[in-house]
């Protein structure tokens, strides 16, 4: 097994834990001084988890969060910096909101960082579920947020998800390029038709790549430069799946999913789904090979005191900001009504133990936790630590304390 953090890098001093502050410097988003603070934070977990043997470091994308939550605007960018700091870590935006993205610039930007990193760079994409960036840096492609509620703004989204990561990889994979994408609206090169009046004709003709122009020194296609370092492209993740339908595509499209269900048997219901349309495809992975999940990981001396330090700041902010668009339903057990919703007073860290959304406690708890999902899942690939409410909320020192513990007291017994 392996194992990774995923940062959702908060800026120090914001949300509920520090609400005057928060107040004070509203909106935190926009204070400079807080935002070196997160950057100081941030490359120090980084080169921390690089050094004490964590395999991989991810981020999300987010935009607009003036509030100083999921901080991480461009996640290629905030990685590029981290690459030139780290050594061994792979480095993975989880992910890629690709209906916010042009697929050509897309493909470049990404095959930079891999060229930068030389090959450390796991590429996650994503949806996007979050409407008050999705919609205005969609809007190019008419794709709102996901909804995953199969409607036709859902599916809208979904089908241009497809679309630009399909005209990523033919960017990645072929010297030149030409695509007219009747989902996008998109023509490569634009007009289709030709380019007409390409005044370095000759040069081009003698040093780039064939096919460029045509007998009349049109430009009928165009050569994305620089390729990634991996060949044919990094490998591809995926995180939150949690619909099937995602799991399904992403089985169909080889990419990695990461899972964010909490019980033990929904972890292995999804994998297992993922196992076999990979089968139907001619991948045959073990049951959680190719496969990871996400767990919220905090560890002390006992149970209690793991409660007392790691609960005490993710619940609130927790509920408050990801409980509207859902999330609380991860803590729903079997005796609650079915019909419903979780409100956020249940949102407790006991609750968020007693679920296994979280796994609070001491080295040893951690590590039956993680045996529980072995047990349905024998070849799991992947162990996330989603640092959700800590950093940016708790001491640096205790983070960075929590990591050292989990990857000298839990990771070796499942290396």
């Amino acid at each position: 097994m392996k194992f990774s953090i995923f940062l959702n890098p908060q800026i120090p001093g914001s949300g509920y834990a520090a609400e005057e502050n928060a107040k004070a410097r509203r909106p935190i988003g926009r204070d400079t001084e807080s935002y070196q603070r997160l950057l100081h934070e941030v490359r120090e977990i980084a080169v921390h988890a690089d050094q004490v043997g964590f395999d991989a470091l991810m981020m999300t994308e987010h935009h607009f969060h003036s509030e100083g939550m999921e901080f991480s605007v461009n996640p290629l960018m905030f990685l590029t910096d981290l690459a030139a700091r780290t050594e061994r870590i792979l480095l993975a935006p989880l992910g890629l909101v690709l209906p916010a993205w042009d697929p050509i610039r897309a493909a470049e930007d990404v095959a930079l960082l891999d060229q930068f990193c030389k090959g450390r760079l796991r590429l996650g994409v994503a949806r996007g579920y979050q409407n008050r960036w999705m919609n205005v840096l969609g809007q190019r492609w008419h794709a709102a947020a996901a909804r995953s509620d199969g409607s036709a703004s859902d599916t809208r989204n979904f089908d241009v998800f497809g679309e630009v990561l399909k005209i990523m990889k033919l960017a990645w994979t072929q010297e030149t390029l030409r695509y007219k994408s009747d989902v996008l609206d998109y023509q490569v090169p634009y007009p289709y038709e030709g380019i007409e009046g390409w005044p370095a004709q000759e040069w081009t003709r003698t040093f780039g790549a064939p096919d460029e122009l045509d007998e009349d020194g049109k430009v009928r296609a165009v050569s994305v430069c620089p390729r990634p370092y991996q060949n044919p492209h990094p490998e591809l993740w995926q995180p939150f799946t949690i619909s099937d339908r995602s799991v399904i595509r992403a089985a169909q499209e080889d990419i990695m999913p990461w899972m964010f269900t909490p019980n033990p048997d929904d972890h292995a219901q999804k994998a297992r789904l993922y196992q076999e349309e990979s089968a139907r495809q001619g991948r045959h992975y073990k049951l959680g090979e190719h496969t990871g999940i996400l767990k919220i990981v905090g560890i002390a001396d006992t149970t209690e005191e793991a409660i007392n330090t790691f609960g005490r700041s993710i619940p609130k902010d927790f509920a408050a900001f990801f409980g509207p668009f859902g999330y609380l339903e991860v803590l729903r057990k079997k005796e609650d009504e079915k019909h419903q919703p979780i409100s956020p007073e249940k949102g407790d860290a006991k609750r968020m133990n007693d679920v296994e959304m979280a796994l609070f406690g001491t080295p040893d708890d951690v590590k039956r936790g993680i045996q529980r999902m072995l047990d349905r899942m024998p070849d799991l690939e992947w162990f996330g630590l989603y640092m959700q409410g800590q950093q940016g909320v708790l001491p640096l020192d205790t983070v960075k304390r929590n990591l050292e513990l989990f990857a000298t007291k839990v990771a070796p017994e499942f290396r």
